[in-house]
């Protein structure tokens, strides 16, 4: 039997999602095991720390697969279709239960300025504090974005196939965000003499 998982463990994604398409339960198994955790992280980011809301979107994202495996598009690389779907599943979450305003009440500062920061109290805490602050002011494409090119660290072109846009789409918008962050978060950015 460990032989049979072993054969598993070294199948692409495309194929386990053929063999799951003829009901093979370890193919499944094996996609589960290489993608619930990350996926689960995916979600849980983006939904701000909700890790009950992310358990469940994890688990319907996996449901689709199992109900509908044929949906699956072999001339895509697995991981780009499935993160795909559960970008767009993030996007559903937004619309319906609109998280960002409830995140907004918690903000550090209601001022689109910078805010001030004493050198000497600069704390790596507290930069990954006011990030996701500011993270949390921007829609939900804008943070699929950052999340998956600085978190997952996928290339331009995946991100382009998840999202569905051109490459220089993807591009113009990280530089936007890029520009946008670093404009907030510039009292982390020591001095230069």
């Amino acid at each position: 039997m460990a032989l049979f998982k072993k054969n598993y463990d070294t199948k692409s994604d495309e194929e386990l999602m053929s063999l799951l398409t003829h009901g093979g339960q370890s193919a499944f198994d094996e996609l589960y095991r290489r993608y619930s955790k990350p996926l689960l992280n995916f979600f849980y980011r983006l939904l701000n720390g909700d890790r009950q809301k992310a358990e469940d979107l994890l688990q319907d994202l996996f449901l689709k697969i199992i109900e509908k495996p044929e949906s699956f598009d072999g001339n895509k690389k697995f991981n780009t279709w499935f993160y795909t779907l559960a970008s767009n599943m993030i996007k559903n979450e937004y619309r319906s239960r609109q998280i960002r305003s409830e995140h907004e009440k918690e903000t550090l500062s209601t001022s689109n300025e910078p805010f001030e920061l004493n050198s000497e109290s600069f704390d790596k805490s507290l930069f990954n504090k006011r990030l996701e602050t500011e993270l949390d002011k921007m829609d939900v494409e804008m943070r699929t974005l950052f999340d998956l090119r600085f978190v997952e660290e996928m290339s331009v072109k995946q991100i382009a196939e998840i999202m569905d846009c051109k490459e220089g789409t993807v591009k113009s918008r990280l530089f936007y965000l890029t520009k946008q962050l670093s404009k907030k978060l510039m009292v982390y950015k020591p001095e230069l003499n």
